[in-house]
């Protein structure tokens, strides 16, 4: 597929994929079945499933494969390897690698894009020549596919990135010569590759918010977001990214770690106490955050605001899904 002619781009997706074949279809199809004024170069990565993903997989091949799936832009391509990777990261980069287009996103095997999602980021880039990234919202659903809540997204700002995640992965976009000029994704990270990526996209380019509905993200028991199994590596190094990029350890991002520690170590009772895992958490921030920060570190005073007060006493869950989710600025 070219992507050098004037006509319309290639927008190239990346789904990383392992044992997600309870939802993998909805993903593809979500993919494929997007219509507009722009041709798609879809990659799947799968890192050797051994539920019925393939077959899946295989099938979506075929249909294209066979004219019968009815393709509403001008043209989609996919193809897709099956075997073991290093994780995520490197599933994604081997993913780019072999991609093809002038716009870039990667969409997890949990995740939908909605309607017009792509005609959206192809007529933005068309627009801005000189934007890098742009995002947009997404919802929240559950593993029946129900919406439970919403991501809202904010217009870029690198020290409020730093405290909160304000950019939706699943509803960003990004060029392809962005991308490889800083250096693609870190594959040292496991969880926020994301993040560590739109803070070095954010320092050289400029990148834009667009109020607009563009994707579903998928929160489940095996969800890296939520799971109790991976949540406090994932919080950890999401805190060593912020200090890394910022050399600042943002109250908020030292209390999520926290939190989750003091509720996996408190014993009995206590741990389902969430006055007393609050309470705790909220000592353990303080002297971890003074430690880190080697004192009190001004820029946490914008934190210190009613509505993160209230999350406080908030599951995980409640927090992400909730109306406030990332409001960190005082607005409604």
């Amino acid at each position: 597929m070219n992507n050098s002619g004037p006509e319309f781009p290639v927008i190239s997706i990346v789904t990383p994929s392992y044992n997600q074949g309870a939802f993998l279809a909805e993903t593809i199809e979500s993919v494929i079945g997007q219509e507009g004024d722009f041709a798609i170069d879809y990659t799947i990565v799968d890192g050797g499933s051994s539920d019925d993903s393939v077959d899946i997989i295989r099938d979506y091949e075929a249909r294209l494969h066979n004219g019968k799936w009815p393709v509403a832009c001008r043209g989609v391509t996919l193809r897709w390897t099956g075997e073991r990777d290093k994780g995520q990261t490197d599933a994604l980069m081997k993913g780019f690698r072999m991609s093809q287009g002038e716009i870039l996103a990667w969409l997890n095997s949990d995740d939908t894009y909605l309607p017009g999602a792509l005609q959206t980021a192809a007529g933005f880039f068309r627009g801005h020549p000189s934007a890098g990234l742009m995002y947009g919202d997404a919802n929240y659903i559950n593993a029946e596919g129900a919406v439970i809540g919403n991501y809202r997204s904010e217009e870029l700002n690198l020290d409020k990135l730093a405290s909160a995640n304000i950019v939706c992965q699943p509803a960003a976009f990004f060029r392809r010569k962005t991308f490889e000029a800083v250096g693609g994704l870190d594959e040292t990270l496991d969880f926020v590759m994301d993040l560590d990526l739109w803070i070095r996209i954010g320092r050289r380019f400029p990148c834009r918010y667009v109020p607009r509905l563009l994707a579903t993200y998928r929160l489940h028991e095996t969800s890296k977001s939520i799971s109790n199994d991976t949540l406090y590596n994932n919080s950890e190094e999401s805190l060593a990214v912020t200090i890394r990029h910022f050399g600042w350890a943002p109250l908020t991002r030292v209390y999520t770690s926290c939190s989750i520690l003091c509720e996996t170590r408190l014993s009995g009772m206590l741990a389902k106490n969430r006055f007393a895992v609050a309470a705790a958490a909220m000592i353990c921030s303080l002297f971890r955050s003074l430690y880190l920060n080697h004192g009190f570190h001004r820029n946490d005073l914008k934190l210190l605001t009613g509505t993160n007060f209230r999350k406080l006493l908030k599951s995980r869950l409640e927090i992400m899904t909730s109306r406030d989710n990332v409001n960190l600025s005082g607005k409604s």
